[in-house]
């Protein structure tokens, strides 16, 4: 039969010809659920990322469920931040370039990421969960609040639940955020973390 688009023989094939692979549909099922939960605002880089991710058998970087309101183009959101932790967390030390494609992925602003490299002097190594503690000040307003962000995606509990994590974690990461504070010096780090200290 020739194409009325190319003026060329082009064969027919009937549905008995064409056999779809069995694992097909419920491939293309989990991946737009997975579009429509993470709201890509770069679907195509996006979609390469998390097929790519799939084929080397690592976390793609999908959301648990939909945050309303979606974050706008580029910006930072809580969400986003607990679909680069699952990727990442199992790695104590990451590389910045690993970090950069992770965070071009989800079509991050890239002068935020360098904002925050430079914020907390991180070169070409770093620890990960140094990084995401600054990263969730710069979506909090104060110490206290950042910590909370901080709980809840670090926390294994499951939502709705205290947003636990584990007491010498919060420590070392809340003595790290106030570091970078100059109105909160040792004296005052040392009477909440002995307020906080269990029984």
């Amino acid at each position: 039969m020739q194409s009325a688009f190319t003026g060329q023989d082009e064969p027919i094939y009937c549905s008995q010809q064409i056999k779809i692979p069995p694992q097909l549909p419920d491939m293309l099922k989990k991946f737009t659920k997975a579009a429509i939960r993470t709201q890509p605002t770069d679907l195509l880089q996006w979609s390469y990322a998390y097929f790519d991710s799939l084929s080397k058998g690592e976390q793609p970087p999908v959301k648990e469920r939909l945050e309303l309101p979606p974050p706008a183009e580029n910006v930072l959101s809580i969400g986003l931040l607990k679909v680069i932790n699952k990727q990442l967390r199992p790695m104590e030390t990451i590389k910045k370039s690993l970090l950069l494609e992770k965070w071009k992925n989800l079509n991050l602003s890239r002068e935020k990421l360098a904002e925050l490299c430079n914020l907390g002097n991180f070169q070409n190594e770093f620890k990960w969960l140094e990084f995401l503690a600054l990263a969730c000040s710069d979506l909090s307003p104060n110490l206290t609040e950042t910590m909370k962000t901080v709980c809840s995606i670090l926390t294994k509990d499951e939502e709705g639940g205290p947003d636990r994590i584990t007491f010498s974690l919060f420590l070392e990461l809340y003595r790290y955020l106030a570091s970078f504070d100059d109105s909160i010096d040792n004296q005052y780090v040392d009477t909440v973390i002995e307020q906080l200290q269990p029984e």
